[in-house]
């Protein structure tokens, strides 16, 4: 069954893509991409949760990865054949995922745990991403950080979210991969490219972002945190 949030996603996937700057949507592109290709050899399965009308998951495809996407918004995976060709789009909910146990190589959600929002689905959510995961498989979750102050004014800006959103601490979302049956392998504060940075200054603003994500108390206020656990029994 269809939630207001599913149908909200609905209404506005056609103008989703156009939501942020497009040299900034591809800066974050090619950092998801390529932290994902040291995580995961070219062939692995990946599993995109919330994957929306597909544009990480085809590049994830192009690069040489098996990818499928789940979303539970109808409308949003009406997209997934012209943004990404390859990726298997199937409908559904992070709290109930359609595949059987053990499937996909590499499960992963990028910005999609904010929007799921309210604790208990959140928790049953990382679980049933560990599930679907093989044994010594890999689960990413890479959301919002709720120490950087900026998403604030952006989240008001952006037709994605409404105002059901939540931002989940690092803490929680550990919690629920481990309480899932995975093993905590890494978690980092990445990202602190604006929305707002001009093309001319995107590269000083990457390089701005490096030194933050390397420098302690400052990498604190990065916009994301990543967090990768390992599902156990291999």
């Amino acid at each position: 069954m269809a939630t207001e949030t599913d149908r909200h996603f609905d209404e506005i996937a056609g103008q989703y893509d156009e939501s942020l700057p497009p040299h900034v949507v591809e800066h974050y592109l090619r950092k998801r991409v390529s932290y994902v290709r040291r995580l995961l050899p070219k062939d692995g399965r990946i599993l995109d949760v919330g994957c929306g009308t597909g544009v990480l998951a085809g590049r994830l495809a192009q690069a040489g990865f098996q990818v499928t996407g789940v979303d539970p918004s109808s409308g949003m995976l009406r997209h997934v054949a012209e943004a990404a060709p390859g990726v298997e789009a199937v409908l559904g909910d992070a709290t109930d995922l359609p595949f059987d146990e053990g499937r996909f190589d590499l499960t992963m959600c990028v910005a999609v745990m904010h929007h799921v929002a309210e604790p208990v689905a959140v928790h049953k959510s990382l679980a049933e991403m560990v599930r679907v995961t093989k044994p010594g498989g890999l689960v990413l979750v890479w959301d919002h950080n709720p120490a950087n102050p900026y998403w604030k004014s952006l989240m008001a800006r952006v037709p994605q979210d409404d105002g059901s959103e939540r931002l989940i601490p690092e803490k929680e979302i550990i919690g629920g991969l481990t309480d899932g049956g995975a093993e905590l392998v890494s978690s980092q504060p990445l990202g602190l490219v604006p929305d707002f940075v001009p093309v001319r200054l995107l590269s000083l603003a990457a390089d701005c972002e490096r030194l933050a994500e390397h420098t302690p108390g400052l990498r604190r206020l990065c916009a994301h945190n990543v967090v990768v656990a390992r599902r156990g029994g291999e």
